[in-house]
């Protein structure tokens, strides 16, 4: 029997990697976008693509039950912690109301399957050098915050059905800066994130900025985990399979290196697989960006055969080739 998979958000930059991942397992697989950030043109051929909004619910129910899904991998919503601190409502809609019209439509399709695409951003600014699963949650940015929400939202939907007799099965992926390409022609578009907006400005001929050298970090730039987006994506298809097969699963995992680098460090790298020198400007901090979150990988290496390997040049020098291919 196959077995159907839906990635939401599957014509974005992680969800086309997601799916080109099951696709390299053998895996079926359809995809949900509204296209408001995702390209047609990454979704693989031969590969179904809904096009509409996870906010609307009858939509989302006829194509569960059109395709015969098995279960869904979330990854659709407003994913910019920065803008979401203007954008506080927008935010709310997509990710929280979002998902429990997913959920909704997923109840009554009889889909009870999900690996849901959260963030490191429910963390905040954690007090600790590096993040467990076990760290408080204290979301700064409502990014952050309906991203958590998101989580709760699965938690109480598979406690409502525990005792169904096919019950939700659920897991959240926490990560938090995805970068690279697996594919020469995926790259990341988003006008928000740090390495497309570096190859954007050297493309452009203009000098990439770091935004804020004031924070209490070794070289005075934000810390973060980057992680490559295939490895990433990796994951997502064995949490699916994990749900599939009745394993037990974690509520939650972190898709962490264990190792943060500095925006300095992106800078100095990018200089160095692109050939372009240069002093990168520096602005004043955004909004809603912590110093530093670093996390463990630990809980989804044992689970997941999640593990870093990709280096920070090979994430940089995939993200700069497939760039320059579009």
């Amino acid at each position: 029997m196959v077995v159907m998979w839906m990635v939401t958000g599957g014509a974005g930059y992680i969800g086309a990697h997601v799916v080109q991942a099951f696709l390299d397992e053998g895996m079926a697989v359809v995809v949900l976008d509204d296209l408001s950030s995702g390209h047609a043109e990454f979704v693989p051929e031969g590969v179904p693509l809904v096009r509409g909004s996870i906010l609307d619910t009858p939509l989302v129910e006829a194509a569960l039950r059109e395709h015969g899904v098995d279960g869904v991998v979330h990854l659709a919503g407003f994913k910019y912690a920065g803008v979401s601190v203007q954008r506080p409502l927008h935010t709310y809609a997509q990710n929280v109301t979002g998902t429990a019209h997913l959920l909704e439509a997923m109840d009554a399709a009889g889909v009870r399957r999900i690996v849901f695409s959260s963030s490191a951003a429910v963390y905040g600014t954690p007090d600790v050098d590096l993040v467990t699963e076990r760290t408080p949650t204290a979301p700064e940015s409502p990014y952050g915050e309906s991203k958590l929400i998101g989580e709760w939202l699965l938690r109480d939907a598979a406690r409502a059905t525990a005792d169904d007799d096919a019950p939700l099965r659920h897991t959240s992926l926490r990560y938090f800066n995805v970068v690279g390409s697996g594919r020469p022609d995926l790259y990341d578009s988003s006008p928000h994130n740090l390495f497309p907006l570096v190859i954007e400005a050297l493309l452009a001929g203009r000098t990439p900025r770091i935004n804020g050298t004031d924070y209490p970090t070794p070289d005075g730039t934000c810390v973060r985990d980057y992680v490559h987006v295939a490895d990433l994506a990796r994951s997502h298809v064995v949490a699916a399979r994990a749900l599939e097969a009745g394993t037990s699963l974690e509520p939650v995992y972190n898709l962490g290196s264990g190792d943060g680098v500095s925006v300095r460090e992106i800078m100095t790298t990018m200089a160095d697989v692109t050939g372009i020198a240069f002093e990168p400007d520096v602005a004043p901090r955004r909004p809603g960006d912590p110093a530093r979150i670093v996390a463990s990988g630990e809980l989804a290496a044992r689970d997941l055969d999640w593990r870093m390997r990709h280096s920070l040049t090979e994430m940089a020098r995939s993200a700069w080739e497939a760039r320059r291919q579009a």
